[in-house]
């Protein structure tokens, strides 16, 4: 791991060449209202986001996790993270940090009805000013990068909002440090089709799933398939966690990274890439670690970090599924109020 290479370069900046596993077509991402998000650059090239930086944040998020075990993968055990169980199940997970979308403001963490993280974190989360709940005063953002890398430090990464008004008004942000997206040139879409059969009764009533229904596709071949990655280290550097810190926090992006590239390409059941060429566009000349030298050298990034982590580092909250369905009653009771 070349620390040094990287302490005076405000990105580290990658570009990978993707293509289809097996023939031509492949499956974008799609929207709501929107389907395939296409777009046209000045020049006539047609162009196809195959995948947004919203998906693949949560793509990189997925990689650090073992579902057999219910755990981060074995080199990156020790990093923090918030673990929710579920009230009354013995054991029994519900979810954690890592894998929720909007990570530690995920309403399993702070809406389920215990409330010791969250007072937890209002009182190490005060900053200077008359009223934090008010929303008065500046925000200290090293102070909330460093309570954010004391319980998860995949939420400085890929960013953080805490949008409770409790908490300094709901001010508290942090920007992707970690970001990619994956997008296609030159593309043209692919029209094919089919029939779910009905072989008892193919008139039968499709509004309730009886008969024969035919249905259209749409993919695309493209000239070329990127997927671009950027690690902001001006941002990074900005939030003073410290050397060790931020050596850490490199490892692990680059980590996800690879790891990605490598076991995480199965984007859909109709868009499965492999990695044709990896190229670091900056800074020039940048050796990228390899996965298998990451893998070795997380552990002792990790014990690094270990006296700026929770104590667990584990922090267990629970999930009382009965007080967060009476808190959203009484908020819309509330609400008919006003």
């Amino acid at each position: 791991m070349d620390f040094k290479a990287l302490a005076s370069v405000p990105r580290l900046l990658l570009e990978v060449d993707l293509k289809p596993l097996q023939g031509e077509r492949f499956q974008p991402t799609g929207f709501p209202d929107l389907g395939a998000a296409t777009y046209t650059l000045p020049d006539g090239t047609e162009m196809l986001l195959v995948e947004s930086v919203q998906s693949v944040a949560n793509r990189l998020e997925v990689v650090t996790w073992d579902m057999a075990s219910d755990d981060l993968v074995p080199s990156l055990r020790g990093l923090p993270y918030i673990r929710v169980r579920l009230k009354g199940a013995a054991a029994a997970n519900l979810t954690n940090s890592v894998l929720e979308a909007h990570r530690l403001n995920s309403p399993y963490i702070l809406e389920g009805g215990d409330k010791t993280f969250f007072e937890r974190l209002k009182k190490e989360l005060e900053f200077a000013g008359k009223d934090g709940a008010e929303g008065i005063g500046a925000i200290d953002l090293r102070h909330f990068a460093k309570i954010t890398f004391k319980y998860d430090p995949n939420s400085i990464l890929h960013g953080l909002f805490l949008a409770k008004k409790e908490l300094a008004g709901g001010r508290l942000r942090l920007p992707r440090v970690l970001s990619g997206f994956i997008e296609a040139r030159n593309v043209r879409p692919a029209e094919s089709g089919g029939v779910k059969n009905d072989r008892v009764n193919p008139s039968g009533d499709t509004k309730v799933g009886y008969g024969n229904v035919p249905f259209h596709r749409t993919e695309y071949v493209a000239e070329k398939i990127t997927a671009y990655f950027n690690l902001d280290l001006a941002l990074l550097r900005s939030y003073g966690l410290g050397e060790a810190a931020e050596n850490l926090l490199i490892g692990l992006a680059l980590w996800k990274i690879w790891a990605f590239l490598q076991s995480g390409l199965r984007l859909r059941t109709g868009c499965d890439l492999e990695v044709k060429d990896i190229r670091v566009t900056r800074p020039q000349g940048y050796i990228l670690p390899k996965l298998d030298d990451l893998d070795r050298a997380m552990p002792e990034l990790i014990r690094a970090c270990r006296g700026s982590f929770a104590d667990p580092p584990v922090t267990e909250v629970v999930w009382d599924p009965t007080q967060a369905k009476a808190k959203s009653k009484g908020e819309e009771e509330a609400g008919e109020e006003e």
